[in-house]
């Protein structure tokens, strides 16, 4: 059924959307913007682009090809992995409508730890990105699951098989389902495993979450009910795809009609920003910020800052009166952006509430979200309607919120975990009982392992995590415990614990490794000799590592750290 929503501002827009339950309401959905761009995206410098119509097309006969390959609801583990485009969502979207699993993998893995999580998922083939011909190629040599593979843009010399791995590129799998007099029937089974997300780690400490259509659409109906879009908006997507969040929000805005721009690289995004002329933007807080210091910047560059300080102070007065004159007092800041810029979804990691009031004096409204993987992930947002900046809202539609603990803050707001139930929680951990049994209450809530708490008005403010998580300023979630395992193959140390610092500089948070050297191991060598090999140790370490699990600062202790009586560390000691 279809909703309409009537928005509560001036203009007194209508914006429309579909009510999704399962890929086959979703689709349907979709033909309705039939001759509308759904994707836009720069080849060789030039802008291309694919209708709703062109892809739901695509959708419907890589679907009926996936069918011809594995048989009809064959539940077979597919991957994808490679940068965000078109046929990533193509990709997506059939494996989910053939009745397959479909697993985002990031594209920053390691080789090797994308090879061990293809098997750890059992997975029988991949659809992959040209700048994965070569890796994926090596690993389909000997992989014990692989049965296919679909490169998106194979190379000239790319064999039909390797070892015993079919090769059927994604151009040649569609051609195969459109001449198929097969009847398309999308999977309508909302209740089976139609996702699965390895969350951040090693194969040794990463948990495979199981999502299922319900999980996935709900959260996109939900997304839809509380941030306003509409059919004409154009968004530039910067985060990457196999992010729960960012592929949720583009779920949600399609849902809508809207139009997506892919940024090519994180350097041109403001270059693409002037040329799309985006009315939206899905971000993190470090993209957030970096842009600010980027205005701020430029402001002093040109001896503009002052008038930059003067003129918010201005428009945040006028638009508390009622008087928008953003759009002229800032016309160049807003034409940084492509002078239509108006609204950002923001969350993954804990926003300055200072850059909302600062974006807004810009004519630039930050609406915040909370979400975690296993919530498909989407638990509150800040309704368009009622903004309160430092919170994130309240409980989307398809879900409640409650906060077990038992101690009252000084707001007199019950302070404690947040926990969660409702149609987006997941299905539970692949081959995990011991995982799930700690997940979940005894009555069924889901333990997020975050701690907050909750206004009068049910709008959901987070204070801390209890999970020995670290949550970078970019929105990377990164397990201390997998850096740790490395650490813990150097000679020269002895125990480690990874933490996150944040800089004075830059207020960034940085993962920092606090060390106590192997003294016991290098008895004649001097302090300064040992804390000198640890450090060459950690820059060649950091060699192997994607950027965002990088050390980026040492700190040395003499003592052993405090221990549990099974001899584990107490992480919560370590300051």
């Amino acid at each position: 059924m279809k909703k309409t929503y009537r928005v509560k501002n001036k203009k007194k827009q209508v914006h429309e959307f579909r009510a999704v339950a399962n890929v086959a309401e979703y689709l349907d959905a979709l033909r309705e913007y039939a001759d509308r761009p759904m994707f836009a995206w720069k080849d060789h410098g030039e802008v291309h682009e694919i209708t709703y119509g062109e892809l739901v097309e695509n959708v419907r006969c890589l679907a009926l090809a996936l069918t011809a390959t594995y048989g009809e609801n064959a539940h077979r583990v597919i991957g994808i992995v490679g940068e965000t485009s078109a046929n990533w969502i193509i990709a997506y979207l059939a494996i989910l409508a053939s009745g397959n699993v479909a697993l985002p993998l990031d594209k920053e893995l390691a080789h090797e730890e994308l090879a061990k999580f293809l098997t750890v998922a059992d997975a029988a083939g991949i659809v992959y990105s040209a700048s994965f011909n070569k890796a994926i190629a090596e690993i389909a040599e000997d992989h014990p699951t692989l049965t296919n593979l679909f490169p998106m843009a194979p190379a000239d010399e790319t064999p039909v098989t390797i070892g015993r791995t079919a090769v059927t590129s994604l151009d040649r799998m569609i051609r195969i389902g459109m001449e198929s007099d097969r009847e398309f029937i999308p999977d309508t089974d909302t209740e089976r495993m139609a996702q699965i997300l390895f969350t951040s780690g090693t194969t040794g400490s990463s948990k495979c979450v199981m999502l299922c259509q319900r999980n996935i659409f709900s959260v996109v109906t939900s997304a839809c009910t509380q941030v306003y879009f509409c059919k004409e908006d154009v968004l530039v997507s910067v985060l990457p795809l196999h992010h729960t969040y960012e592929l949720a929000c583009t779920l949600a805005a399609t849902n809508f009609g809207a139009k997506i721009c892919i940024n090519d690289s994180i350097r041109h995004a403001l270059k693409n920003f002037k040329e799309y002329k985006p009315t939206g933007l899905v971000l993190v807080p470090l993209f957030v910020t970096t842009m600010y210091k980027k205005i701020q910047s430029e402001a002093k560059r040109s001896g503009k800052d002052k008038i930059l300080s003067v003129g918010t102070k201005v428009a945040s007065k006028l638009a508390y009166a009622g008087i928008d004159l953003s759009e002229k007092i800032f016309k160049d800041v807003r034409e940084a952006f492509g002078g239509r810029l108006h609204k950002i979804i923001c969350g993954g990691a804990a926003l300055n509430p200072e850059m909302i009031e600062a974006f807004e004096a810009f004519g630039i409204s930050i609406y915040e979200g909370y979400g975690i993987t296993e919530c498909s992930p989407l638990v509150a947002v800040t309704p368009y309607w009622k903004r309160k900046p430092g919170t994130v809202g309240p409980a989307v539609p398809c879900c409640e919120i409650r906060i077990e603990g038992t101690e009252e803050n000084e707001l007199g707001y019950l302070s404690g975990e947040v926990q969660v139930k409702g149609s987006n929680v997941m299905l539970g951990y692949m081959n995990n009982e011991e995982a799930n049994a700690e997940a979940f209450t005894d009555d069924g809530w889901f333990r997020t392992g975050d701690v907050g708490y909750m206004d009068k008005d049910g709008y959901l403010t987070i204070t801390g995590r209890m999970k020995s998580v670290i949550v970078l300023d970019n929105g990377k979630n990164v397990f201390p415990e997998e850096i740790e395992e490395y650490l813990e193959n150097i000679d020269t140390i002895g125990e480690s614990v990874v933490v996150g610092r944040m800089e004075e500089e830059t207020g960034e948070t940085k993962l920092a490794a606090v060390i106590f050297p192997a003294y016991d191991k290098y008895p004649d060598m001097s302090e300064n000799d040992l804390r000198t090999e640890i450090q060459k140790s950690i820059a060649a370490l950091n060699k192997k590592l994607p950027s965002f699990k990088q050390i980026h600062k040492l700190e040395f202790r003499k003592t052993e750290f405090e221990k549990t009586s099974s001899r584990k560390i107490k992480r919560h000691l370590v300051k």
